[in-house]
C-alpha cells in the first residue's frame, strides 16, 4: 500500500481495487468514463463491505439486548 502511495484512511478490504482504479484514473487523465468497470468493482466492494458492518454491529447490539 505504501508503495502504491494509498492513504491510511482507503487501506481497507477494498484497497487491492483501488491499485488498479488510480493507474487507470492516471493513464486516463482522470477522464469518468475511462474507467467505469474498475470504478464499479471499488464502489461494489465498499458497499458490501458497509453492509458487512452494518450486520456485525447489529449482531453486537443484538448479543448486547440478550444479555441485560
Amino acid at each position: 500500500m505504501k508503495q502504491h502511495q494509498i492513504p491510511l484512511p482507503y487501506r481497507d478490504r477494498c484497497a487491492k481495487l483501488l491499485v488498479p482504479l488510480n493507474k487507470c484514473r492516471k493513464e486516463g487523465w482522470y477522464l469518468p468514463w475511462n474507467c467505469e468497470h474498475e470504478r464499479h468493482e471499488y464502489e461494489a466492494c465498499q458497499y458490501r463491505d458497509f453492509k458487512r458492518r452494518v450486520k456485525e454491529l447489529e449482531e453486537i447490539k443484538k448479543q448486547r439486548d440478550e444479555s441485560n
